[in-house]
């Protein structure tokens, strides 16, 4: 899942979503899915997913890692790191036509060993734990434009979160709403940040910023 709406600078400026809803992926996978049957083409390509792959491989990410790829989407970035040779991962997504649509482009790449489960990120299997690295690369956004108590819903992320990572395990989150401050102030708790990640930049009448968000924390404990 990945929201596309506008960055807004206070927590309160949000509003409700149609983004926030499972109903709008469902939809949105549903199309992209009919759209692949058709003439192959796989959807949506995250720019971050090449920053996030060059930080993990700087730092020397063990290729065995346990990585969860929260809010898969169509998949693209679990082929992406099994290219970069890591070879434990999981995708989930609440979507069944996003789980659909991941499997027949894992199965056309040949990658059928990586792990896709239809799964409500909130509401977690007990067998979804013990992960090195989570990474999130718009599924918060969705959720934090949820109709149905949005404040509910981003603290039950950061639970789940904090109960699928291990102790010392990273957490990378790609934003194009909220800031760095309003991420630390979120998942600090727990957290700590490691780094910022550079993100592209936008200049308008004389004042400097990003337009996308980019973190890596480390569960303390």
């Amino acid at each position: 899942m990945a929201a596309q709406e506008p960055r807004a600078e206070q927590e309160s400026d949000f509003t409700p979503s149609k983004l926030g809803t499972k109903e709008y992926w469902d939809d949105a996978y549903k199309r992209e899915l009919q759209t692949y049957k058709d003439i192959g083409d796989v959807g949506e390509i995250w720019e971050s997913m090449h920053r996030v792959l060059k930080w993990m491989v700087k730092q020397n990410i063990p290729k065995n890692a346990a990585i969860l790829d929260i809010g898969t989407g169509n998949g693209v970035f679990l082929v992406e790191l099994a290219k970069e040779g890591f070879d434990n991962l999981t995708g989930i997504d609440y979507s069944n036509a996003s789980i659909e649509l991941t499997r027949n482009i894992l199965e056309e790449e040949g990658l059928v060993n990586i792990k896709v489960q239809e799964q409500d990120f909130l509401n977690p299997s007990a067998e979804l734990k013990d992960f090195d690295v989570c990474i999130d690369k718009g599924t918060f956004d969705a959720i934090s434009l949820n109709p149905d108590g949005q404040n509910a819903a981003k603290l039950q992320y950061v639970s789940s979160l904090t109960t699928v990572l291990k102790p010392q395990g990273h957490f990378i989150i790609t934003s194009c709403n909220w800031t760095k401050e309003q991420l630390l102030e979120i998942f600090s708790p727990g957290l700590e940040l490691l780094q910022e990640l550079p993100t592209p930049r936008f200049q308008f009448g004389g004042v400097t910023g990003n337009s996308v968000t980019a973190l890596v924390f480390r569960k303390l404990c």
